[in-house]
């Protein structure tokens, strides 16, 4: 089985399912803060290879739901940049295994990389989109 180093968002109860199912399979996890993490830009892009920039971002992010950063309006540097800026912004999971790296928790893709529970019925419940809502605040009215 593998040796995973899995960054989460501490509290997550996505990462935790998607730990568990990991930990079911017989892999052993190296667990990281992906918050406190010191990324660095060149570190960070090797986990988003051979994915367009939007694929990188958590969707659920604060910044994104309210619709301050949009995704597909982005290159990689600027993406980046922002990553670096505000770590929320970050996809999650992100794994690595030897030289291997990984983003987000596709259960069909990571069982074709390292191997999931073959007795596990695949979950039908989305491992990736966060269940808590964020509201974001109310326009600014810019006519002064």
């Amino acid at each position: 089985m593998a040796l995973v180093h899995f960054y989460e968002k501490p509290g997550c109860a996505n990462n935790a399912r998607q730990k568990q199912m990991l930990r079911e399979a017989g892999h052993e996890l190296i667990v990281h803060d992906l918050l406190e993490t010191p990324w660095r830009a060149e570190e960070l892009r090797l986990f988003f290879e051979g994915r367009p920039v939007a694929e990188w971002f958590n969707r659920a992010a604060p910044r994104i739901k309210c619709g301050d950063i949009v995704p597909e309006h982005l290159d990689g540097e600027k993406a980046l940049a922002l990553m670096l800026d505000d770590h929320l912004l970050i996809r999650r999971p992100l794994m690595q295994v030897g030289e291997r790296r990984e983003v987000g928790f596709d259960a069909d893709r990571v069982h074709a990389w390292i191997g999931l529970n073959p007795n596990r019925e695949t979950p039908q419940t989305d491992l990736e989109s966060c269940r808590r809502t964020h509201h974001c605040p109310p326009p600014q009215d810019s006519a002064d």
